[in-house]
């Protein structure tokens, strides 16, 4: 029993690490494309275009780790506040949480003496664990890392934003900004998919929106970067 537990946090701390790398890359990709095509758009300077990417990038990569960090230790401190709370509320009031429980599975459809037999199984089981999923939907036992994800985007973000950074500053000059956006909108596909992957979402749903906000974020920055064009 402990160890199919131990491999259920593990499983959920590798699917949010995986998560964060890739919507880190995601960010990575568009961020740093949309920065880079519009200072081409203004300029052909491959250095100018190229700082420009770079300071997006270091820009990008500490705003993302932050971020990760700041957002699971938020969520952290949260689901340690309503275990405090729902273990406060069962000893001060076993029965009316005991009643939650029981009347939910009701709900559902389980019959009245079924839903009150399965809810005192569980609770003799575990008590703090079934109360706080019933009431407030999350698995206590499944924890997740705050360093571990500002890890992965610290590394997934610059990784992904090599890709477009390498692509507008090595192509011919002819050809660098569709060969860049053609390389992007292949990317977007790619981590919109796997995003959706890990999401259990609509693929195809996923990769299309993908699509369409790194073009809209590059067709933007490109409009005003010919606004400064000289």
């Amino acid at each position: 029993m402990q160890i199919a537990k131990k491999k259920k946090r593990s499983l959920a701390e590798k699917i949010n690490v995986m998560r964060a790398s890739v919507m880190g890359a995601n960010d990575g990709i568009v961020s740093v494309a949309g920065i880079v095509i519009g200072v081409a758009g203004a300029t052909n300077n491959n250095y100018a275009i190229f700082l420009a990417g770079i300071a997006g990038m270091l820009a990008g990569t500490i705003s993302m780790a932050m971020g990760e960090w700041v957002s699971v230790s938020t969520q952290r401190d949260s689901e340690r506040r309503a275990i405090e709370k729902e273990s406060a509320a069962l000893d001060a009031n076993y029965d009316k949480e005991f009643n939650f429980i029981k009347d939910k599975y009701h709900k559902t459809g389980i019959p009245a003496e079924l839903a009150e037999k399965a809810t005192r199984e569980m609770l003799e089981g575990d008590k703090i664990d079934t109360a706080v999923r019933e009431r407030y939907g999350f698995n206590p036992k499944e924890k997740t890392s705050a360093i571990a994800a500002a890890l992965a985007s610290m590394i997934s973000f610059p990784l992904g934003s090599l890709l477009p950074l390498l692509s507008i500053t090595l192509f011919p000059e002819k050809i660098k900004l569709i060969a860049t956006m053609v390389a992007v909108v292949i990317s977007l596909v790619i981590t919109g998919y796997t995003a959706a992957v890990l999401g259990n979402a609509n693929r195809g749903k996923a990769a299309l929106r993908n699509v369409v906000s790194g073009l809209l974020t590059m067709g933007v920055t490109y409009g005003v970067g010919l606004l400064f064009a000289h």
